[in-house]
This record gives structure tokens, sequence and C-alpha cells, in this order.
């Protein structure tokens, strides 16, 4: 059924804010991070641009809001990535995730993946995070050094999305008991050989 179109133009008053992520949620979920414009988000709010930029400050900014994540994954990624060596970026992102996940927002992370998983529309826009925001900082931080990323990314989300679903959603043991440093040494080295393997066959036409 066809969006009603909102007609006219709104200052900025108490719900002005909700009405700004409704609108950028159904327009991400509908046709993705890239199709959307601030000021498309703007009119399907019935609100002028400049709100979006005060309440929000940057698309960015306001996607993360829409979707509810309660932190920006990407600079962790990024930071974790620019110390050591390529080879051993595994350990350092099992000990980030540990970290974020164990940490202040653990309750907040498990309410988005359960969403996630019976979701359809939030799963889509999961999958923008990760595209836009995960693999982008991915290949701001290792370009140089690693090519394929987008593959690349794309096998060290399975092993990272497998992971919290058995340890934190199914909780299996031991897996769901296991310490930062266990994790690190256990699937580190996966990580690693994703980040170091030769991908060159998965990216021609079969």
């Amino acid at each position: 059924m066809a969006r009603t179109k909102r007609t006219g133009r709104r200052s900025g008053n108490p719900d002005t804010r909700s009405e700004i992520l409704g609108a950028a949620r159904r327009l991400f979920a509908d046709e993705g991070f890239e199709s959307v414009s601030m000021r498309r988000i703007a009119g399907e709010a019935g609100v002028d641009p400049s709100l979006i930029h005060h309440y929000f400050g940057s698309k960015d900014e306001l996607f993360m809001a829409a979707i509810e994540i309660p932190f920006d994954p990407a600079p962790e990624v990024a930071a974790v990535l620019k110390t050591g060596d390529v080879a051993d970026a595994g350990e350092r992102l099992m000990h980030a995730f540990v970290a974020i996940w164990d940490g202040p927002h653990h309750e907040k992370l498990l309410a988005v993946v359960r969403t996630s998983l019976s979701k359809p529309a939030m799963s889509y826009v999961l999958r923008q995070l990760f595209e836009h925001r995960i693999v982008k900082a991915i290949e701001d931080t290792l370009g140089d050094r690693v090519d394929h990323i987008p593959v690349r990314a794309s096998f060290i989300a399975s092993q990272v999305f497998g992971l919290v679903v058995a340890r934190y959603i199914l909780k299996l043991e031991p897996v769901a008991s296991l310490n930062a440093g266990q994790l690190a040494e256990t699937i580190g080295p996966t990580i690693d050989r994703y980040l170091t393997m030769p991908v060159e066959h998965l990216t021609r036409d079969s």
C-alpha cells in the first residue's frame, strides 16, 4: 500500500526527532543507504532539511540512530586494524569483540541481533551497516596491504556473526564461557587466514 505523502514543512518540536527517525528507517529499509538523500528523508518526514543536521549532524549519524545501534563499530574496527601487523589482526579483533559485547551495550546489541533474525527489513539495514561502515573501515585501514577486501570482510563477518549467535543467543558451551584471551587464541587464526589467504578464485565468474 502506498504511503500518504506528507505536505508542508514543520519546525522542531518534541515529535520531530522521532518523525525523522521513522522516515529514515523506512527509506533506508526500502531503498538502501546510498540511494537516500538527507533532503529525501526530510521530505518524507515533512521537515526542513536543516532540522536533520540539527538533530543528527551527518547522514552517517542519522543512519546509526535510525537502526538503533548503540555505537558506531567502524571506528572500533579501524582502531584495531591500524595497530600491529595484518597477520595477527584476528587476535586483536577478538579482544575488541568481547570487550564490546560484554560491555555496557550488551543488552541493546542482543536486542538488535534478535530483531534482525526475525525481521527481514532489519536484516537488510544491518547488511547496509556492514557494507557501508565496516567494509569501508577495513578498506581505509588495510587497502594498501590487502586485496579483495569486500570478499575477505564477508568471510570475517560469517565468523563474527556466527559467534554472536552461538555465544550470546544460543549460549553454546564451551563457547559461551570462554574469555577474551581464549577466543582470541582459538578464533583469531581463522580471521587471520581470511585476511591473508588467496581469494582471487572467488572473484572470478564461474
